[in-house]
């Protein structure tokens, strides 16, 4: 079974007509390589996959192979020949190149070194994430945060076939994914420091607690948490700051993006284990918070929080105005003090309450209580 795409397919497509080298982003096991094959169907693309040692063997001459080709060629799972940036900087630039190059990676520019300065002004990114409610339906959403949005997890034919998934996919990706980017740190000790930051999801960044916990340098806590984050598995929500009296938080706070990983880190492994679980408002917070940025399609996105307690989960710009979402694991969320005074500090054009209901409605002038199952709609209410 497949979910149909057709944003990351009408986005691939349009980047295709325009970009010399498009770059297809995202983690492991998550979609790159069936979306890129949907697209190009119709195309007779030439196809690489760097995980074969049959094509890392027909590539040992890259520029000679690669500069022969016409049209599209296709090169999977790149990372795996970080050279071959500077080969295709080069191929790009000659006058008689007759190919484009769509290239797929499961890490960011940030982990593959120099690809940013490398082919600035030649490669388009897409960064291609898990599923999401409006590819699910959002009659789905139970079900989708429980599982998470990676396909196998998603569309597995039971929960416990859906755990075993992820407990896989995490094994895989400490003691063969991390490795294969020439990253050396022991599977042991990055599962658990995977699993100390599930404790810590929806927490601000304290790398000092976190240190200490696992008798660590804080340094090597920070390198461990830049390469989750380089490889698509964790977000560090930055701080919003702006110019008041009162003192704000200027510590990232930091989410697990995939909601399944977090509930199997955290063996969670069904709807209600999770919901009886001490984690269950911070899980929430983060799926809805990944959710809003999906599909609202938000370049950037912050949170905003002051040390006398005021807060806003999410806040992010659209056309010159300042919004701001609120997560709340209650189906009859109230205003709170926090609520107003982000509305009039952040001089918000509107907050919306996120909650697992069924109903929205105004809670006041500028807050609206609004259900999870709609994050879309959103896009709409902004104008």
């Amino acid at each position: 079974m497949l979910l149909n795409r057709p944003l990351y397919l009408q986005q691939l497509s349009t980047a295709l007509t325009r970009s010399p080298i498009v770059a297809l982003l995202g983690p492991r096991q998550v979609g790159k390589t069936t979306l890129a094959r949907l697209s190009l169907q119709q195309s007779g693309a030439t196809y690489f996959d760097l995980e074969s040692p049959v094509d890392r063997q027909r590539l040992q001459n890259p520029e000679l192979v690669l500069g022969a080709l016409e049209g599209i060629v296709v090169i999977d799972e790149i990372q795996n020949i970080p050279q071959l940036f500077s080969v295709l900087k080069v191929l790009v630039d000659r006058p008689q190149n007759q190919a484009q190059f769509l290239i797929l990676g499961s890490a960011s520019p940030h982990i593959l070194k120099n690809v940013s300065e490398t082919l600035a002004g030649r490669v388009e990114f897409i960064e291609l994430t898990g599923f999401d409610l409006s590819e699910t339906g959002a009659s789905e959403w139970r079900n989708l945060w429980v599982r998470g949005g990676f396909p196998r997890s998603y569309l597995a034919t039971s929960d416990a076939n859906s755990a075993a998934w992820r407990e896989g996919f995490i094994r895989t990706f400490l003691e063969r994914d991390i490795p294969e980017l020439g990253i050396s740190i022991p599977s042991v000790a990055m599962r658990r420091f995977w699993s100390m930051l599930a404790h810590y999801h929806g927490q601000t960044w304290n790398a000092s607690e976190l240190a200490r916990s696992l008798g660590l340098s804080d340094k090597t806590v920070r390198s461990y948490l830049d390469i989750l984050t380089g490889t698509y598995m964790v977000r560090q929500l930055q701080p919003w700051s702006v110019n008041l009296g009162k003192r704000q938080v200027k510590s990232p706070k930091i989410y697990l993006r995939d909601s399944g990983i977090l509930h199997s880190l955290l063996y969670l492994s069904d709807w209600e284990t999770l919901l009886g679980h001490p984690k269950v408002g911070a899980s929430w917070e983060g799926f809805v918070i990944e959710q809003a940025i999906q599909l609202l399609a938000l370049p950037e996105a912050y949170f905003w929080a002051t040390h006398s307690g005021a807060e806003a989960d999410l806040v992010f710009f659209h056309r010159g105005k300042s919004y701001a979402i609120e997560v709340k694991f209650s189906e009859t969320p109230t205003i709170t003090r926090s609520m107003r005074s982000a509305v009039d500090e952040l001089e918000l054009a509107h907050l919306w309450v996120i909650h697992p209901g069924q109903h929205s409605y105004p809670m006041d002038e500028k807050i609206t209580a609004w259900p999870a199952q709609q994050i879309a709609a959103l896009r709409e209410q902004m104008g």
